[in-house]
């Protein structure tokens, strides 16, 4: 009678598996088509930027690198008196924005201001100012400050960080219950573990949802709305997230019986096709989906996500659980198949990486002159490390096998798991840092060689941004923020560059107020060195204050 209950029991669980993959499949199938790109730029505008026109156009055309998505609100163009100018939703073509204007405007400056949205999920944001007839002093965009909060882009990488540590949390129970796990133990322990790994993986998901309304649209944790969910909801970041949350509900149906006990192959086999399909939305919601080979890209960039799961989630097994309670006979049978199985996943790691770096980084330069490609170097570099501490392992592991007596694996097993705990952390931040090959692709204006600081004095703290930090032509963007990081109103703005070791006086950079808080200027800096950047920010009438910066400009 008993076998009679667990049998429909295990059909009910398969059936409900079966439904979430069915339901995954139909997402992933009615999810938005988007067209390859990353970290798109404005290559061209109409009226082009600081150009002075005879008449009012009746529509501002924005052209991008790639194509981009709207963020609601957030496309603005500002009329000399400082009313808005723009008359309906601007329309989306591609990479070609188009932002129907009164052409019976009033002479004068105008300030156009935009944030969209790449199709690698990342917000690019930025202004310019054209004239009808005659320049004049150019308006303020008196709307919400369109910058995200930097608190929400720290939270978006403690949550992908958060997303990792369960995946390996999930991974490494599963695979080691279901294939080395000995019969006489309890399960009770790693049970615990794969749970926590689900729930960690979940709660990082919702969080990624959550955070990226703010993270495209601008502003602080709570400021979301309805519209912006339902933007996040609709793009292929947001039906990647929801297709992970409905494979995750669907694979635990199939987890409570692993984890209970040894299951049949038919379980094992659907469980498998759900953790692939699960595997394949990181890469679907990120840089992957918007290479210059998408698909290629997509596939590697899961087999490297899966073995570092399998190789660290395994690692976790041995040293919490299997080096301390199996015993010698049975680690002499576990051992030397872990052995084989880590071979495997460092193997496909280093495939996965090489060929990733092919595709993300493109060229020497480009490792050597960004900040996607300094992370990466020293991901590879600790990914070194590992390796020569796997190979030690492995060492003892053929050791022990041989003299048939103990040897100290577990020190070593540690030593792996505290490296690559590492590695997850600079892969958590790699995957919200523009890729090395658009980077160096990037014109002036972009993230090519930014430099950036943020600055404290008694009053305020200010973000700085100077792009490229090169001889030459350079933008400089400066966000303004009280001290519990709210926005800064300023009254007004006023920046000196110098470089004394090349006998260059301050050069006063002419600053162009885009919001409240936020302020723009352009500079030429006709040779390299150690610039002295000098910042002066009132907020009211009798308050401000001084800050400095040393900018080394190449």
């Amino acid at each position: 009678m008993a076998g009679m209950t667990v049998a429909p029991r295990r059909w009910i669980a398969r059936l409900a598996a079966a439904a979430g993959l069915l339901v995954t499949v139909v997402a992933l199938l009615i999810a938005p088509a988007t067209p390859a790109s990353a970290h798109a730029v404005l290559s061209r505008t109409s009226p082009a930027a600081s150009a002075v026109v005879p008449s009012g156009p009746a529509e501002v055309v924005l052209t991008f690198s790639e194509s981009v998505r709207k963020v609601p609100g957030k496309i603005r163009v500002i009329a000399p008196d400082g009313s808005r100018a723009d008359r309906g939703e601007p329309s989306f073509d591609g990479g070609v924005v188009t932002i129907p204007v009164d052409p019976s405007g009033e002479r004068g400056t105008y300030l156009v201001s935009f944030r969209v949205i790449s199709a690698d999920s990342h917000p690019v944001s930025g202004a310019f100012t054209y004239s009808v007839g005659a320049p004049s002093a150019a308006p303020v965009d008196s709307g919400a400050d369109s910058r995200a909060d930097p608190v929400v882009g720290t939270a978006v990488k403690v949550a992908r960080f958060l997303g990792y540590a369960g995946l390996v949390l999930l991974v490494g129970p599963v695979l080691v219950l279901a294939a080395l796990w000995p019969r006489r133990l309890s399960r009770r322990g790693p049970a615990r573990l794969a749970w926590t790994g689900l729930g960690l993986v979940a709660v990082a998901t919702l969080a990624d949802l959550w955070l990226q309304v703010p993270y495209t649209a601008g502003g602080g944790l709570f400021e979301v709305t309805g519209e912006g969910f339902g933007s996040v909801f609709g793009s292929t970041f947001g039906a990647a997230h929801l297709v992970r949350l409905g494979l995750l509900a669907a694979s635990v149906f199939l987890l409570r019986p692993l984890l209970a006990g040894p299951v049949g192959r038919a379980d094992a086999i659907i469980l498998a096709v759900l953790g692939g399909a699960a595997l394949l939305t990181w890469p679907l919601a990120g840089h992957a989906a918007a290479s210059p080979a998408p698909a290629v890209s997509v596939v590697v960039d899961a087999v490297h996500l899966g073995s570092m799961a399998v190789w660290l989630g395994g690692l976790l097994m041995l040293a919490v659980f299997l080096l301390r309670q199996a015993d010698e006979r049975e680690l002499g049978a576990i051992l030397p198949i872990w052995s084989r199985w880590a071979a495997l996943a460092v193997s496909a790691l280093l495939l996965g990486g090489v060929v990733q770096a092919l595709i993300e980084v493109g060229n020497l330069d480009a490792l050597f002159s960004t900040t996607y490609g300094w992370l990466l170097l020293a991901k590879i570099g600790l990914f070194a490390v590992v390796i020569a501490v796997a190979a030690y392992s492995r060492q003892l592991v053929r050791r022990r096998t041989a003299a048939q007596r103990p040897v100290p694996v577990r020190r070593a097993v540690l030593v792996e798991l505290a490296v690559t705990v590492v590695v997850l952390g600079l892969s958590a931040t790699l995957v919200q840092t523009t890729p090395a090959r658009t980077a160096v692709a990037e014109p002036s204006g972009t993230q090519a060689g930014l430099f950036t600081a943020t600055l404290s004095s008694s009053l305020f703290t200010l973000q700085v941004e100077l792009d490229p930090a090169e001889r030459g032509n350079n933008s400089m963007h400066l966000y303004a923020y009280t001290k519990d990081n709210q926005p800064q109103k300023v009254e007004e703005w006023r920046a000196t560059a110098a470089l004394p070791s090349a006998g260059i006086e301050p050069i006063e950079v002419p600053l162009l107020p885009l919001t409240d808080n936020h302020s723009y200027g352009d500079i030429s800096m006709p040779a390299a060195g150690e610039w002295q950047l000098k910042i002066t920010v009132r907020t009211s009438d009798i308050d401000q204050a001084t800050v400095t910066a040393t900018v080394p400009i190449r």
